[in-house]
């Protein structure tokens, strides 16, 4: 079965971009991504979103705030292998007063191989949930 790419459809503050290109390290004895790096590059792609929108996960933490994932999933469509160039699409589905919840293309040429979903939960520093910060809720 093979999907093909559609345009993306979400306005820039919503969606990011960026390439992968698969490590040895990241993959198995066949020389394919292992299934648990898939959600490392998830990670990846969050990080950079915020990134790309001027502030970093680090900053977040140093105000004493952490995201944790309440949930993830990942659905494989075809595998990725070594040394593949790989574009990964983070959206943004939706965002509450204490929670984003975030959806993953991870496309190869123009094949998606892999789609997921996380859901990140603001907590404090004692684990108890919080607000999202204004900035993150478009104040």
């Amino acid at each position: 079965m093979s999907f093909i790419v559609p345009d993306p459809p979400d306005p820039p503050l919503l969606a990011h971009e960026m390439e992968i290109r698969v490590r040895y390290q990241e993959t198995d004895g066949q020389r394919r991504v292992h299934h648990a790096n898939y959600l490392t590059y998830f990670e990846m792609g969050r990080t950079e979103m915020l990134r790309e929108q001027g502030y970093t996960y680090r900053a977040f933490e140093d105000a004493g705030l952490f995201m944790v994932v309440a949930e993830a999933s990942c659905q494989y469509r075809a595998p990725a292998e070594y040394d593949d160039l790989l574009r990964l699409r983070t959206r943004v589905e939706k965002i509450t007063a204490a929670s984003i919840r975030h959806a993953y293309e991870l496309i190869r040429e123009r094949q998606i191989i892999a789609t997921g979903s996380t859901l990140v939960v603001c907590v404090d520093q004692e684990g108890k949930i919080r607000r999202l910060p204004d900035w993150m809720l478009g104040r």
